[in-house]
């Protein structure tokens, strides 16, 4: 181990501070990624979106929602049901009213 002189003590804490941001960053990514690749059978993802299995099936066969198929089984990953869910999203009247304004305003400048 190496001494520091007060000179270099800015530089030294500089340099730790970007190590622990960057190792901060490896673990919550790897956090993140492991969430995102659970893998759900089609009992799992029922409880997951809080339906049947019946309608899971439905919504399978009309292909409404994201899954994998290996053989005969049905796999869903949690990070693509999630998406599925928030692709649905209803705009807020406030959400429409800006988008609204914002088409006015482009289109006053053409």
């Amino acid at each position: 181990m190496e001494t520091l002189t007060f000179d270099q003590l800015p530089q030294a804490v500089s340099l730790l501070h970007e190590k622990i941001s960057h190792i901060e960053q490896l673990l919550l990514e790897g956090i993140g990624h492991q969430d995102n690749e659970e893998l759900f059978n089609i009992t799992k993802a029922a409880e997951f979106l809080n339906l049947s299995v019946a309608t899971l099936y439905g919504k399978v066969c009309r292909k409404e929602i994201p899954v994998n198929k290996q053989g005969k089984r049905l796999y869903f990953y949690k990070a693509e049901l999630a998406d599925w869910i928030k692709s649905g999203r209803k705009k807020t009247i406030t959400e429409l009213r800006e988008e609204a304004q914002l088409m006015m305003i482009t289109r006053r400048r053409k």
